[in-house]
């Protein structure tokens, strides 16, 4: 009986890690402003994350009133809107076994104050706002992002042998 709940929980955990998920980064202005793109790329990279979409652009208030559109009515929103269009960002598409989930971990917490040595946050970022990144936080959300930032024909599939 243990060894068949072994079998189950290994298959299980198999079949997790051959999942491809996808989601989308947005290198904010501090983190341009500070050359650190190059770092946070490389980090990611190196977490065996594909890159699978990748430009600069200069966010619009049309664009940011939609992609921040759950903090359109918070005090603060017009702070965001004014940081984010501060200079051209760059917009990537990653994928990767729990990559939502994952790059996540490896930014830290949104308040970079708060992150510890190590993450992309606590060793980069200088605050709330200039936090380095963000990421998207759900299947969901990644899938919607993406396809803001991102026509069909930019965004690429890397098949990986199992």
């Amino acid at each position: 009986m243990l060894v068949k709940m072994w079998e189950i929980v290994k298959k299980s955990h198999t079949q997790k890690e051959s999942f491809m998920e996808k989601t989308l980064i947005i290198l904010k202005p501090d983190c341009m402003e500070s050359r650190s793109s190059g770092e946070v790329l490389r980090r990611f990279e190196a977490a065996g994350f594909d890159v699978i979409a990748c430009k600069m652009m200069q966010l619009d208030e049309a664009m940011l009133r939609v992609h921040y559109a759950h903090h359109a009515d918070k005090p603060y929103f017009p702070e965001i809107t004014s940081f984010m269009q501060k200079r051209p960002v760059l917009v990537v598409g990653l994928q990767g076994p729990d990559v939502i989930q994952r790059v996540r971990d490896l930014l830290g917490p949104t308040d970079s104050t708060q992150a510890p040595k190590g993450s992309i946050r606590g060793d980069l970022g200088r605050g709330k706002m200039e936090n380095i990144a963000h990421a998207s936080d759900s299947v969901e959300s990644a899938t919607e992002e993406i396809n803001r930032f991102f026509q069909k024909s930019e965004v690429f599939e890397i098949l990986k042998e199992i």
